[in-house]
């Protein structure tokens, strides 16, 4: 391809994105709200834009083919917090896209639109919407945003409902993680699929205990190779025993699904801020 445009780019997962995708493009526009990123990979250049700025969008997005979409505000917040960069971001985004011709929209979705689902029910990515959180609700809008400009305007998109991508330091990553080389597979293969049409995929690794059922999304070619059983041993010797009445154990969304509406779900996870540094 001539060009990708990476968003989200000095986020932690967007860090171990942006050398990846430099080699499926002739140019890599990294774009985020910071001033800067570190030092540009070759191919890479990087413009500073706001979500929330449909002008940005249109400015970022002119000459792609298409958009990998990871910014956003990520945690629970009040909602007048999420407002500009997760669902008017998601509008400008997917809007700026249309109006520019892209292919494809490959967007980083969350366990979290469907958070509140039970974790003893394996959920498959056709299952009815179900947010725990403000943040939950904002990854719903833009799934649903995703299929309609597919269907009203043709514009493809992919939708990556993240479990946990991050170091495996608690019981429930022992389902739910999803590990940077298979993020970078992931990714991959929502770029390089021929025909996506509007679909959903878990991002989740080959995990032993993982509670989601990607067979439907199969043709995507997404074979995760990581499995996070190898820090089982060592992880649930350090943890007491969980309390079922509890939504931040029992719910697909782990501790998003406890909190109170806007109240920080991150601030009770203990996610190791391990970002890639150029």
């Amino acid at each position: 391809m001539k060009k990708i445009v990476l968003t989200g780019a000095a986020g932690r997962l967007g860090s171990y994105l942006r050398e990846p995708l430099t080699k499926l493009c002739d140019t890599l526009v990294s774009t985020d709200i910071a001033e800067d990123i570190g030092t540009p990979y070759p191919g890479e250049t990087y413009m500073q834009a706001d979500l929330a700025s449909l002008d940005d969008m249109l400015r970022v997005l002119e000459g792609a083919e298409m958009v990998v979409h990871f910014g956003a505000f990520v945690d629970e917040g009040p909602f007048e917090e999420l407002l500009g960069p997760n669902f008017i971001g998601a509008y400008n985004v997917w809007e700026a896209a249309h109006r520019h011709g892209l292919r494809r929209v490959v967007y980083a979705s969350s366990i979290h639109a469907v958070g509140m689902y039970p974790k003893t029910e394996c959920i498959g990515t056709d299952v009815p919407h179900r947010p725990d959180t403000f943040y939950g609700l904002a990854k719903c809008f833009a799934e649903d945003l995703g299929r309609m400009y597919w269907e009203k305007r043709g514009l493809e998109s992919v939708h990556l409902r993240i479990l946990s991508c991050a170091q495996v330091n608690n019981a429930r990553a022992l389902g739910s993680w999803l590990s940077y080389d298979d993020l970078i597979q992931l990714v991959t293969r929502s770029i390089d699929t021929p025909v996506t049409g509007f679909s959903v995929v878990y991002g989740v690794s080959n995990n032993d205990r993982a509670p989601v059922d990607n067979s439907k999304a199969a043709f995507l070619g997404y074979r995760p190779k990581d499995n996070a059983e190898v820090f089982a041993e060592q992880v649930l010797a350090a943890t007491d025993p969980l309390d079922p009445q509890d939504p931040g154990h029992m719910c697909h969304g782990g501790p998003f699904a406890a909190v109170e509406l806007g109240n920080s779900g991150l601030a009770t996870m203990n996610v190791i801020d391990d970002r890639k540094t150029t």
